[in-house]
């Protein structure tokens, strides 16, 4: 198959939607140690609020499902551009390599920051020893091999892109239902992209799904390697969706029009699901059932009205190519590969501190992200690990 140059050109808006995505994970780590009841998080801080709680709710429920999305409607693009053996081994060195060593590096690092933000709430905390007892724990290995971090995502990325590669594989064994099966998806994409009750509609399968997660919300599935079903459809799905989407150039625009109808369901969605979520724990309320039925329905919308609206609102300000944002696009990756350790640490050492909770979110979340990409400019960008992460090798700009 051969790509035409509108199809193979850079896509500004979504390398600046899928650095969003990946941003909002660091901040809605970040405010982790300020909700208002203990989580088990590594620490708790001193100044917290009920506002945090919603906000996390809902980032929590699109930030991913975003990255996926866009991650498909790439690899597609990848996939079609590469012979199918040069696109999965793209895939092997842009997501395992880092998951696995990733892991090897961080791991260590976010268990003495658990290990930090237990004795600093004790009234105490021990650096060099936190560091000594998480590096300890390399040495329990196979137990917990690969399980407990934020990487999971890339596990999810990786086993999902082979999935999808492997179920086009299958169709085209089929040749007489092979048509028949792209044409079928094609025309179900353009409805679900153009319709203006797709969203509802599409909504319905994802609300099945969230049925059976452990919690009401998405699950996290850190730790355990044995893929989680519930979550695997949904992140499945959604890398589906983009896949399919990309195979006809201007779905994606239709997917992501800004409507007032969609606003206006996506703030009922909102309101909806902020509101059942109170009866999360009260089983033994009458209708509980019906709650849940009512909550996940609201999730799912609000979840795929808001991954639409965010597209929607990168393609209206951002579709043009930006310098700025193409380097933060470039290096969002390895921001959110690097980040919880970062942030966990600034938790711990803003937890105490007497200031209020939005000033402590803003100062963890920029110091976080200026490490980072400080870190990212200096060591990474212009070495062979900018050239894993992003593809190849680019020129430093901050530091030259």
């Amino acid at each position: 198959m051969n790509m035409s140059s509108q199809e193979i050109r850079r896509f500004d808006y979504l390398d600046a939607a899928r650095a969003f995505a990946l941003i909002l994970g660091i901040i809605f780590h970040a405010s982790l140690s300020f909700m208002p009841i203990f989580i088990g998080w590594a620490v708790m801080d001193i100044s917290t609020s009920s506002i945090v709680s919603s906000f996390m709710m809902i980032a929590h429920c699109f930030r991913l499902e975003l990255f996926f999305l866009i991650a498909g409607f790439f690899s597609h693009m990848k996939f079609h551009s590469d012979a199918g053996h040069s696109f999965l081994r793209s895939r092997l060195v842009r997501i395992a390599i880092p998951f696995i060593i990733g892991w090897f590096l961080l791991r260590p690092l976010l268990v003495s920051g658990w290990i930090m933000g237990a004795e600093s709430m004790r009234g105490d905390a021990n650096i060099v020893n936190a560091l000594k007892a998480g590096f300890a724990t390399l040495g329990d290995l196979p137990k917990d091999l690969l399980v407990g971090t934020h990487l999971w995502f890339l596990y999810y990325l990786l086993f999902t892109s082979l999935g999808v590669v492997l179920l086009r594989y299958l169709i085209g064994l089929y040749q007489p239902m092979q048509q028949k099966l792209v044409q079928l998806a094609d025309a179900t994409t353009r409805w679900l992209c153009s319709s203006g009750f797709a969203i509802v509609v599409i909504a319905l399968p994802t609300a099945g799904c969230l049925w059976f997660m452990s919690h009401w919300g998405m699950d996290t599935p850190d730790k355990s390697l044995l893929p989680m079903v519930p979550v695997s459809l949904i992140y499945g799905g959604f890398f589906l969706f983009g896949w399919l989407v990309h195979r006809q150039a201007s779905l994606m625009e239709r997917f992501a029009r800004l409507t007032w109808g969609k606003f206006a369901l996506c703030v009922l969605a909102i309101i909806a699901t902020n509101l059942l979520s109170d009866f999360q724990m009260k089983l033994s309320h009458p209708y509980y059932n019906l709650l849940k039925t009512g909550f996940v329905l609201s999730y799912a919308i609000m979840m795929w009205s808001l991954v639409s609206l965010s597209i929607g609102l990168f393609r209206r300000f951002f579709d043009r190519p930006s310098k700025r944002v193409r380097y933060l696009a470039d290096a969002s990756y390895w921001l959110y590969l690097i980040h919880l350790p970062i942030v966990i640490w600034l938790q711990i050492a803003f937890a105490e501190l007497p200031f209020h909770w939005s000033i402590k979110l803003l100062s963890i979340s920029a110091l976080t992200i200026c490490i980072a990409i400080l870190f990212y400019d200096a060591f990474v960008r212009a070495t062979f690990i900018g050239a894993v992460l992003n593809g190849k090798r680019k020129s430093r700009i901050l530091y030259r």
